[in-house]
């Protein structure tokens, strides 16, 4: 996916996801609730953690450029009543979506990755503000006792997402070089290649998944994948192909 040509379907995704969110907190049985893929979250720490996101992501896309100091999230803690939760929830994603529709897909702005297959601008925020809505809507249902299937276009582009904000990189490998082929039914396939270089991806075409050979390679659904790549299901829930311990490995290194 193209993250500039696609902002507008960003912004709604993200506006969806939270909406779903919301109504995942308003349905739980307690703010207290544990999130059981999130050790040591209750519910409410979980709510906290998405709205101080957008509230600071909303401030970086208009107020800082490439190379400045990280930006503080000082005062952002989100109120303990539900009510008052669930309506600062819905404010803390307005605030985004105002923030990214004035800033501008092509605005350069602040990031923590590094700047190879996904840039330090305002689309590129958005790009990553789903997966974070989208995982922690999923966390939230779990926490409510409702876990729902992932939506593929999200999850879908969650994967090549995660691969190219998350797993992009610089920093060498410290094992033999590797590829890892990861097989989205509905969505396509994508090689991770690691060695010393760092770590990059590719996307791969019908007839190069068909023909490839990797140390490994993951098949399931657009949500099983993304699920899986960030820690939200276990490795042995979907086929894994080659070397079982790669994804184990790659997981450590972080």
């Amino acid at each position: 996916m193209t993250d500039h040509l696609h902002f507008p379907a960003l912004l709604r995704m993200i506006d969806e996801r939270s909406a779903a969110f919301r109504a995942a907190v308003a349905e739980a049985p307690s703010l207290d609730a544990d999130v059981p893929s999130c050790p040591g979250w209750t519910l409410y720490d979980l709510a906290n953690h998405l709205s101080e996101g957008d509230r600071f992501w909303a401030h970086i896309v208009l107020n800082t450029a490439p190379g400045d100091e990280r930006p503080s999230k000082d005062g952002l803690a989100a109120p303990r009543e539900r009510e008052e939760l669930i309506s600062w929830l819905a404010d803390s994603t307005e605030q985004l979506l105002t923030a990214l529709r004035e800033a501008g897909p092509d605005r350069s702005c602040w990031a923590w990755w590094e700047p190879l297959a996904s840039p330090h601008t305002v689309a590129a925020v958005a790009r990553r503000r789903v997966p974070e809505s989208l995982i922690h809507t999923y966390d939230a249902q779990l926490a409510s006792g409702t876990p729902q299937e992932l939506p593929a276009t999200e999850a879908a582009d969650a994967i090549e997402e995660f691969l190219a904000t998350v797993c992009t990189g610089t920093v060498p490998w410290p094992h033999e070089p590797a590829t890892m082929d990861y097989h989205a039914a509905e969505a396509g396939s994508w090689r991770q290649t690691v060695d010393a270089a760092g770590s990059r991806f590719t996307r791969l075409t019908t007839a190069e998944a068909d023909a490839s050979k990797p140390t490994a390679a993951i098949y399931g659904t657009a949500s099983e994948m993304a699920l899986l790549m960030y820690m939200r299901i276990p490795a042995g829930s979907l086929r894994i192909e080659g070397d079982a311990d790669l994804l184990q490995r790659l997981q450590n290194w972080g």
